[in-house]
Order: C-alpha cells, then structure tokens, then sequence
C-alpha cells in the first residue's frame, strides 16, 4: 500500500531531476484544507446518501464522519478493539453499497491475529452518521474462514470499491515480504496478489455473505483450480484503485496504482468489464522483468500505461480519472496520482483508443502549486465528492485538503510539449 515505505524513508524530498512537466504550463490548481484533527487517514469516503457528507478512515480502527468540513463527534465507528494496526497493518478500506436502501457497507482491516477481514456492517436506523456495531457480519471465503490468512505484515492491500457492474472489487496484496516468495500473486488457489469481484447483494441469512458473479473471468476453473472470487492476477499491492465514473461521462474502466518492489511503481488501466488480466507481478516489476524463475499462471503479462523508478519516488498512492468542473476543461479526464514517500503529485493525460485501452501521455506534475510537500505530508490517498471534485488525504498531517481551480479555468493545452 502507500504506507509500505514508512521505515524506509519518511524524507519528503522535493523536486528530483527528469520529472516530466508541459512546458510553459502555468501553476493552476490549489489546495485547501477541508478538514482536519485525524490521526494517520488512509481513506476519504462520500456518503452515498448525503452529497454533504464524507467518511474519514483512520488506520487504528476508527471511522470518523465530516459534514461540509466539520468533523462529527461521535465516531462512525470504532473497531479499534477488532483491529491489529501499525506499519501496513489496520482498517485499510470502506465502501458503502450501491443498495442505499440497505444501509449496508463494508470495511477491509486486519484482525488481531494479522489477516485480512471483510466485514458487512449497516448503519444505524436512527442515526445515519452513526454506525450499528451489532450488525457486524465477517464474509466468509469459499465457505471456509471468516478471513483471508496473511503470512506476512506487509502488503495486505485493503481497498474496497464498488464498480459500475454493482458488484465489491477488494485489492488483495500478495501476502508481503520481497520478491512474493511463494509466487502467491500467480497461484490461482491463492487470493493473495489479485483484484477480487464479488456480489454481496445476498440476503442477511446468507452463509457466506456473498455470491460469486456468474461473469467472472475464472468460473470455469481454469486455469486448474482457480478460485472464482478471482477478477485478475499478477498484484503486487494495489493500495488504491478506483473506477473512471460512467455516471460522469467516463469509460468505467479500473484504473490501479499497483505499488513496487525496489525499481518500478506502475499505473494499471483495464477497460471496463475487461477482467482475466494478468499484470505480472513477480515475474515483472512494471514492464521489467523480475524474478522469473517460476512461470506466470498464465500469459499474456498486461504492462502498465505508466510507471516510474524510484529516482521520483518509491510509493504510488493510485487516485482518480478526473470528471468534476472546478478546475477546469484542461484536467477532465486526467488521472491524478502521487507518491506517498515523496509527497508529490501528478497528473497525466488519458487517451483512449477504439478497443477501450488507454495511453498516458503529458505528465503534470502539481506539488509545488498544491502547497509543496510542507502541505502534502504523505498522501495515502484521493477522493471524490458527489460533483466529482478531488481531495487529497495526508497521511502525516491528519488532515484532508480540496483541489481548487483557478478562478478563470485554464484553457486546454494544444500540441503540448514534454521536457525534462
């Protein structure tokens, strides 16, 4: 995830040598605090069900309401008791379900014992902003535990999104330690190291609490054994993915910050509805071969529409396709990112060509205009509001900022020219 690199190095470094800017392209975004008072943030969650309203995930094991910037009180909820938190471990992920009605929503964490739960929750009936800790249902996997094991401390992942199709996408790290060294990410019994899909609209009596889609790439088995939660392989650690919102004009496709290794931090795009991918982790870090001493589980391997070495930065902290109105007609439909040790951010732009695959092109970078990395902390991840504006959530600051445009929106670069 976007906290792995902590140990590493907690240096917010500055500007380093070849980052990619438009020439003559003038600072035009800007960063406010929305809110703040958090301790270590990893996610920033609108309410389906109130545009003035997000959720704050804290990594300890709380989640902590904010209506129109000011912070709820009362704790959503408090896991804090259920949640091993430190390092990459803690609540790592929430997403609310489609179903409003339900009141149901989700949360990826680490449990006591070091393994990945999925949890069902609803919030309470007479109070929207505040959860019912009763209601708390574990998924089972397969019909077995009531978690996924972790054998290591790192890499667990944790993002909970639902995609276009309705159905719970969760990005599940390979497990951890260096080099995956048990080729989890290409096992296909494993669940560790892929993106996994999931129905969870099943009834509360539901034994496991979900149902596999029937169109999920993997429910033939093949490749032998395969477990048909699974949407794609190849992971190393997908920290944050998101959807490029249909509802907003975009593809619907899965785009993912896939953190690495020791060279390469990579940007993963899948068109819409296209899973059965393989991305290739260990065999590739990025498009680079890795350790191939065991095959792939199956090929092609899908490269990356965009990556970096760690001479820029070391974390990708993956963001959003952009498809608000505030900052502007030259950033809809650019992808926004940053990397958590360095405390950067970019933007690059997407072009889609007639099969749905994407091409990057036109890196931004908006560190300094956004405050520099004094303001940035670590960024362990981005959300969007009902309008499809962008925050920013600061890891090392406990606060969340709001990318703002100009006043006048800047005009669209024609014929851009890249330098280093």
């Amino acid at each position: 995830m976007s906290i792995p690199r902590v140990a590493r190095t907690l240096a917010l470094a500055a500007a380093v040598a070849c980052a990619a800017t438009l020439a003559g392209q003038t600072a035009s975004l800007r960063a406010r605090v929305y809110a703040s008072g958090f301790t270590a943030p990893l996610a920033f969650i609108p309410d389906p069900t109130d545009r003035t309203v997000q959720f704050v995930v804290e990594q300890s094991g709380r989640i902590r309401a904010v209506r129109s910037g000011v912070t709820a009180d009362a704790d959503f909820l408090d896991l804090r008791g259920a949640v091993l938190s430190g390092g990459e471990r803690g609540l790592l992920g929430l997403a609310f379900a489609p179903d409003t009605a339900s009141g149901r929503f989700f949360v990826n964490f680490t449990d006591r014992s070091g393994n990945t739960v999925v949890a069902r929750f609803r919030r309470s009936s007479s109070n929207p902003l505040v959860a019912d800790a009763s209601s708390r249902f574990d998924l089972k996997w397969g019909g077995g535990p009531a978690f996924i094991a972790q054998p290591f401390s790192n890499h667990n992942g944790g993002n909970l999104v639902f995609g276009p199709d309705g159905y719970l996408y969760i990005g599940m790290g390979d497990g951890g330690s260096g080099n995956d060294p048990d080729h989890r990410a290409q096992n296909p019994r494993e669940l560790l190291g892929k993106m996994l899909r999931i129905d969870v609209a099943v009834p509360d009596a539901d034994a496991n609490g979900y149902r596999v889609p029937p169109d999920n790439p993997f429910t033939s088995g093949n490749p032998a054994g395969t477990r048909p939660e699974i949407w794609d392989f190849g992971m190393r650690n997908p920290w944050r993915f998101s959807f490029d919102d249909p509802s907003r004009g975009g593809t619907g496709a899965l785009v993912i910050g896939d953190v690495g290794q020791d060279h390469w931090e990579e940007i993963d795009y899948e068109p819409g509805g296209r899973g059965g991918r393989n991305y290739g982790w260990r065999n590739r870090e990025g498009s680079h071969d890795n350790v191939t001493a065991l095959p792939p589980a199956f090929q092609p391997l899908i490269d990356p529409i965009f990556e970096y070495d760690h001479s820029v930065g070391q974390s990708i902290t993956g963001g959003y396709v952009y498809r608000g109105s505030a900052l502007g007609a030259a950033y809809v439909g650019r992808y926004f990112f940053a990397d958590f040790v360095q405390g950067r951010v970019w933007s690059v732009a997407l072009t889609i060509d007639g099969t749905g695959a994407a091409r990057a092109s036109g890196l931004l970078e908006h560190t300094s205009e956004l405050g520099g990395v004094s303001q940035l902390g670590n960024v362990s991840s981005f959300g969007a509001d009902a309008d499809g504006e962008l925050y920013l959530v600061s890891y090392s600051r406990g606060t969340v900022l709001k990318i703002t445009g100009p006043a006048t929106a800047p005009p669209t670069p024609v014929n851009p020219r890249i330098v280093s």
